[in-house]
């Protein structure tokens, strides 16, 4: 373990520093597991989840222990029955950094822990206006940026967790139409916890009419999934190009008329897409939130997490 110097809030760990805070907690994702949680060209493995991701449930099941008395405590306190609160988890990151997988593996482990079995994944791809009010406010190239997103109805998504209500309601996103589908909806019903998954959760500030409570106020705790910008520009390129191989042959698809471009055509093409959007909201809007996260997971080039850093508390 390192401290960082004084100014950092962080306290950083070597994957085996870190790996060796799992305890005795067991390992409770076999090979095929792991195969369904994978996301496109990555090769997490068993061992990575063994010293990487085990500890951080580890370490969020005793939050949730301790959120959970907290709750019961305050409860007691105001005579009044113990309410059931989620314990909500922001996991925030570039596109193409491995948000998607990291988010599912949590899901998966933490739902093996007896105290909070029911967890629920939800990302804010579907809190993005509609293709239809992109194209009316202009901002169809800003898909992603935080302009995009229908911040007052996410706000009201979390809040209406928060309260303990009984359902609360989720607009559905299809990568396959690049859009919100129309009459579809995610109910989630009281869960013990909820992941939110997406790429600008930890940030304040005033953005399209943004309200004065923002998404981040709602979480409990925050992991950035963090690496270099040339490596995830790559991890871009690459799915880019399975994509290019696999989803957008379908007919449906809204990026169809890319599966006849050559190989090369494609990672121009990636490369430009990386270069005035995807790379741009990193710098401008994503990156900067990171110092605001509880935990940061580092990656290397082979997607590999190298160290991990824990906000001092």
């Amino acid at each position: 373990m390192a401290a960082d110097d004084g100014l950092s809030p962080y306290v950083t760990f070597g994957r085996d520093e870190w790996a060796r805070l799992r305890a005795a907690t067991p390992l409770s994702l076999s090979e095929g597991d792991l195969a369904t949680l994978r996301g496109i060209n990555e090769r997490i493995s068993l061992d990575e989840v063994a010293e990487v991701y085990l500890p951080l449930s580890r370490l969020l099941n005793l939050y949730v222990a301790a959120s959970q008395a907290l709750y019961r405590v305050t409860d007691t306190f105001l005579g009044q029955p113990a309410a059931k609160v989620p314990y909500v988890i922001a996991l925030a990151g570039s596109v193409a950094v491995g948000k998607s997988t990291t988010a599912r593996i949590l899901q998966a482990l933490l739902s093996r822990w007896p105290d909070h079995p029911r967890v629920d994944l939800v990302t804010t791809d579907g809190f993005l206006f509609p293709n239809r009010e992109l194209e009316a406010r202009g901002i169809m190239d800003r898909k992603g940026f935080p302009e995009s997103y229908d911040l007052r109805h996410l706000v009201q998504f979390l809040s209406d967790l928060k309260a303990g209500r009984r359902e609360v309601v989720a607009p559905v996103y299809s990568h396959v139409v690049y859009d919100v589908v129309p009459g579809e909806r995610a109910i989630v019903r009281q869960p013990d916890i909820v992941i939110m998954e997406g790429l600008n959760l930890l940030q304040t500030g005033d953005h399209g009419g943004a309200p004065r409570v923002f998404v981040s106020d709602f979480f409990d705790f925050s992991i950035y999934v963090d690496a270099e910008e040339a490596d995830i520009e790559q991890w871009y390129v690459d799915r880019f190009l399975t994509l290019r191989e696999t989803v957008f042959q379908d007919e449906r698809s809204f990026f169809h008329h890319f599966a006849p471009l050559s190989t090369d055509e494609a990672i121009a093409l990636a490369r430009r897409i990386w270069l005035t959007i995807n790379g741009v909201n990193l710098k401008e809007n994503i990156q900067p939130t990171r110092e605001r996260a509880h935990l940061v997971l580092e990656k290397g080039r082979d997607h590999a997490v190298r160290k991990v850093k824990l906000r001092k508390r």
